[in-house]
This record gives C-alpha cells, structure tokens and sequence, in this order.
C-alpha cells in the first residue's frame, strides 16, 4: 500500500512522526509532500504566517502528481488549511485527516491565544469547519475526542475513527532505572492543557521530594516564582528524552481542567509508559481509554494539587507499587499503544477508506 502523506504539518510532532513511523512498520510506503510552516513557536495567525500559509498551499498544489500512484493522501497535524490543495492533488482518491485537534478550541478555548468572536477566532473556526467535512475519514486520538468532533462537525460515524497517539519505538524504549534521590519529572508545552499551576502546588505541599520541569511555553512565566524543590530545563533535544523519562522516579502527564483536557492522552503519557517509567495523571474520560488506575497508572483528579502530591509521596516511598505500575504500564502500552498495534490499525483503517472508493 502507498500513502502520500501531505500538507504543512509540523514535522517535530510525535503525531506526525509517530504516524509515518508506525506505517512503515506496517509495511506500507510512506512518500511526504510538505512544505515547512507550523513548528514549536510560531503559531500565530498574523499576516506574515499567513502569506507563508498561503505560499505553502500554492506550492502543494502545484504538484499535481502523486508519488508511487498513493492509494490514499494523509492529511497531517496541522493540515486544516491544507484540504482545498490536498483534494486538488489526490484527484478523487481518498483523503484522511490526521487533525490531533481542533485548532478553535485548541487556540481560542484551551490557550486563550485569540478571543472568541475575534477575526483570528473566525478564521480558526472557519479552516476547522472546512477540513473536517471535507475529508473521507477523520482519524481521532481518543474515542472522547471523536465525539467532540463528531458533535462539533456534524460528522457521521462512518467518517470517524480512533487511533492512539502513542510514542516512536525506535526512541521510547523500556530501560528504567531511577536515579536516587527520586524525583518528579514532567515534560511538555507549558499551557493550560497540562495544568502547570497544579504541578508546581504539588512541590510546595511535598517540598521533600524533587521536581524537574523539562518545557517551554505561554505558561513559563509561573517558573519564575517556583519552589525551591523544582529544577526548570527549558528545553531538552526530542533524541534526548527518553534518557530523561528512564532516569525519572516517575513521570507526571496533565492535570488540566478544561473540557479539552478531559478529552486527551497527551504524547507525554505514552512516552511514558514505553519507557517502562511509573506515569501519574489526571483521571479523566480520555485517560481511562488506556489506563486502569493502580495498575498501570496512578490516576488523580485534575486540578487537584494534594492528590497529586500524595500521589508521588506514594511512589517515592514505595519501590514495589512503583515497580508494579512500571511494569503495568508497557504491558499496557505493549498490548495497546505499539507501533505493530498501531500500525495494523491505521494501515486497516487506510486500506478500507481505499476499497470504499
């Protein structure tokens, strides 16, 4: 099978590159047709990002061949301004959307980027609208996160589907062995979703045990006035982090309370839990897709700094719970969230989406 994976997706993103990755594994070939304008940190939507947008989808249309004849064109995250150039190339053949999010709820909801009712909001409201229905099949991260889509788009359940995120085999591989003393880590884009404020209570009521935050982002600010119990690292290399999550006595996902963080399992978890590293997150709808709490996880409510804080104390005064979860935690990840199981899901989902046509 042949997949053309396309548009101006952000080539750093787990999503992205975890997608191609497990693919391959899958046996099919993967051909890219991108052009470079999403990254790290520069989401915005002035006028100069969006003559590069612009450019950009110019460029992809231009390119009217499909490489190796693709059976189906991939739509990757963030394509939501690629579906107009990506039906112009596909030709008929079917087109998948790897979205992760909506970008309105993302930037207006989640982030607070740009206000509801603004030009900005409209524009982001608009593009989602658009690419959304426009696709043959719409690929959700959580089943959670499809019903919001379903609702929000007003999409039938035969356009959706649910595949985990899940994490790069080649890189998140089991190898735990804490450093003492223990310590907390945390690693992600510090913005609401992760519920910053929620970790960094948590070390002011366990000021005896370590935090590391390994991050950048809106929230950083809140690192300034920080407990002296919690080391801050704005930034660690993506080759680098497994090394980070292996060493870690445990790793933290997100605590988050807003709708959208009921609705997710961040790349962070499963990092995690291929790492064979102990994971604590926020018990939540999309969480419980995956996880059991107390078996391969341990689950807290958001928003909920004195749980959180229990939480760790647990792990650091308990070598045999800590070992039982990391040992639960990829068997989880092995059973549900590798890439052979991954890989058989999305080529299975591809290979219907082409039949249908």
């Amino acid at each position: 099978m042949n997949v053309l994976y396309f548009g101006t997706y952000d080539r750093s993103s787990p999503r992205n590159t975890q997608v191609i990755s497990c693919l391959e594994a899958a046996g099919v070939t993967v051909s890219e047709r991108h052009r470079q304008v999403w990254g790290r940190s520069n989401w915005s939507l002035g006028l100069r990002q969006l003559a590069r947008v612009a450019a950009a989808e110019r460029g992809l249309a231009r390119e009217r061949e499909l490489e190796q004849q693709a059976d189906v064109v991939v739509v990757g995250y963030p394509g939501h301004f690629d579906m107009p150039a990506a039906r112009r190339v596909a030709r008929g053949r079917p087109i998948v959307f790897n979205p992760l999010v909506s970008l309105h709820d993302t930037l207006v909801g989640d982030r607070g980027r740009f206000r509801r009712g603004t030009p900005a909001a409209a524009v982001l409201r608009h593009a989602d609208r658009a690419a959304f229905r426009r696709a043959d099949l719409v690929v959700a991260d959580t089943a959670a996160h499809a019903a919001f889509f379903q609702e929000a788009f007003e999409l039938p359940d035969e356009r959706l589907a649910v595949v985990f995120v899940g994490a790069e085999d080649r890189l998140f591989r089991p190898g735990w062995q804490p450093e003492r003393p223990f310590y907390a880590l945390f690693v992600g884009k510090l913005i609401p979703l992760h519920g910053l404020e929620t970790i960094l209570e948590a070390a002011r009521l366990a000021p005896e045990v370590p935090f590391r935050v390994v991050g950048s982002g809106q929230l950083e600010g809140m690192l300034g006035g920080r407990p002296e119990n919690v080391q801050w690292v704005p930034w660690v290399e993506y080759e680098l982090l497994p090394a980070e999550y292996q060493a870690a006595g445990c790793a933290l996902g997100i605590f988050g309370t807003g709708a959208k963080a009921a609705r997710v399992i961040p790349n962070k978890a499963f990092q995690a839990l291929a790492c064979r590293c102990p994971l604590v997150t926020a018990d939540t709808p999309g969480a419980r897709e995956l996880l059991t709490d107390g078996v391969d996880a341990l689950l807290v409510p958001p928003g909920d700094p004195e749980a959180l804080a229990q939480a760790v104390r647990r792990l650091a005064g308990d070598a045999a719970l800590a070992e039982g979860l990391a040992a639960g935690g990829r068997a989880t990840y092995e059973a549900r969230a590798s890439e052979a199981v991954l890989g058989a899901q999305w080529r299975a989902l591809l290979e219907q989406v082409a039949a249908a046509r």
